[in-house]
């Protein structure tokens, strides 16, 4: 049986000038743009341990997860440095919704766009031997 294999890219449609909030992930997530208007995340760019894994979930309709989002989605970037991010975020003036909360798989902050989606940022764990299991 053939089967999915990955995710080859999110898309989404902007609910006001795409330009300004493709722009904006770059500004402050540094989602560098290609001339044709998207971003391309590489996974051997990835330091973490798993070499870059995507999870895919559908959620409960009555699920708080999104909230205070009202979108039907949420996406979860890697980043490499949530500590770092969390910080340069702050510095520009956008809200931490939730987080830094530190989980076994790694280091998660929440935030919003400014066309009101929430975004998961992950940091993955980086395992060692003391934390092993």
């Amino acid at each position: 049986m053939a089967k999915v294999t990955g995710i080859g890219g999110v898309f989404f449609k902007s609910q006001g000038e795409g330009k300004a909030l493709s722009s904006w992930y770059e500004k402050h997530l540094g989602m560098r743009m290609e001339e044709f208007g998207a971003a391309i995340l590489e996974w051997k760019e990835d330091t973490a341990e798993d070499k870059g894994t995507t999870v895919w979930h559908v959620a409960e309709r009555d699920s708080d997860w999104f909230s205070p989002s009202e979108s039907t989605f949420m996406i979860n970037y890697r980043v490499d440095d949530l500590e770092a991010m969390v910080e340069q975020l702050t510095t520009a003036g956008i809200d931490i919704q939730q987080g830094p909360e530190y989980h076994e798989n790694g280091v998660f902050a929440w935030i919003m766009d400014p066309e009101g989606n929430k975004i998961e940022l992950w940091e993955p764990k980086i395992w060692d031997d003391k934390n092993k299991k």
